[in-house]
């Protein structure tokens, strides 16, 4: 432990940075797009209430909180440009596909909560928003698995020489990426099924949405599994880095803790206790991962003193952080504080 402090600088700082960015943008973000899920699979006699509360919880923040993806992506080319290059040349295919649902899921919204005369019309662009939430974090996850497998570091090696499948489509599209994927997507659904419990205002669809908490909860115990599992023989050093140390142990353990505590508090319908040991969970796994993973942004190959930019430029970003906090971070408690009273409660 002393080492690892010991051999933190500036290229470090700023991946934790980057860290925290993501971090907020699972908790907020990918809350969102689990609510687009819930959007799809919404059911009974209920529905319609169902998909009212997803759509006014989500209405005054669901462009806000995607500033979190913007400031990892940014700090990603500018901090580590190398990494970023190696990133949007191998994995240009689901990234843009990620970024289409994005941009579908948010033009859906829009267009069905604003644009639409009839019911077929809002049922087509509601169909398309909730497809379009449930494709995305499945991407997102698997991104970040083929990352972690060491597949993106091999396809770059035979850029320019091998098949556009060997090198554009076989790292992301793999067991271990796909399991990832989906343990995202049940991450955000367990996070939007908490979150809503502590919205509603409605007991009857506070009930339904404990339901899909429980539920989900036990996919998220299921796929964390599988991606555990296949780890272990296709990213194996993060399979190591998961469950070898004491920090890594630590870090499971509090996992473990969090799961158990938010499954209790929904059983016993403590909701606000729900939500915050469901945000304790994901950000534990997100923080096991990149420890898992450190000191490399693309494992075996690139570590993050290799692909991080001079020093000045590390040092710039890091004053233009601080600043932008200043401005960011108020303006966001404004906008939660302002524009919907159920969506402070929730988050």
């Amino acid at each position: 432990m002393n080492d690892f402090i010991a051999s933190i600088d500036r290229p470090e700082i700023v991946a934790g940075i980057m860290i925290l960015a993501l971090n907020a943008y699972a908790l907020m973000g990918g809350a969102d797009f689990g609510g687009g899920v819930w959007d799809l699979l919404a059911s009974g006699p209920r529905r319609e209430r169902q998909r009212e509360l997803i759509s006014g919880t989500i209405a005054p923040i669901w462009e806000a909180n995607h500033v979190w993806l913007i400031v990892v992506v940014v700090m990603l080319f500018t901090a580590f440009p190398a990494a970023y290059g190696v990133l949007s040349v191998v994995l240009h295919v689901p990234l843009s596909l990620m970024l289409v649902g994005i941009v579908l899921r948010g033009s859906a919204f829009v267009f069905r909560s604003y644009g639409s005369r009839t019911r077929e019309d809002r049922r087509r662009w509601g169909l398309a928003f909730a497809i379009a939430s449930t494709i995305t974090p499945l991407l997102l996850g698997d991104i970040v698995g083929a990352l972690s497998s060491g597949g993106v570091a091999d396809a770059a090696r035979r850029v320019g020489r091998g098949a556009f499948v060997e090198v554009f489509v076989s790292p992301w599209l793999a067991p271990f990426p796909l399991a990832v994927g989906a343990l995202a997507l049940a991450l955000f659904s367990f996070l939007a099924a908490v979150y809503l419990t502590v919205a509603a205002q409605d007991d009857e669809v506070r009930e339904d949405f404990r339901r899909r908490a429980l539920a989900s909860a036990v996919a998220v115990f299921v796929t964390a599994g599988i991606a555990l599992l296949l780890a272990r023989g296709e990213a194996s050093r993060v399979g190591i880095g998961l469950t070898a140390g004491r920090l890594a142990v630590a870090v499971q353990v509090a996992t473990g803790v969090a799961a158990v505590v938010a499954i209790g508090a929904l059983w016993r319908r403590r909701y606000p206790l729900a939500r915050l040991a469901a945000g304790a969970q994901v950000s534990f796994i997100l923080w096991g991962w990149a420890l898992a993973q450190y000191p490399y942004l693309i494992p075996p190959t690139l570590a993050i003193r290799d692909a991080a930019a001079p020093a000045a430029t590390l040092e710039l970003l890091l004053w233009a952080l601080a600043g932008g906090a200043v401005i960011l971070i108020p303006a966001l408690v404004y906008l939660f504080r302002t524009f919907n009273a159920p969506v402070r409660r929730a988050l």
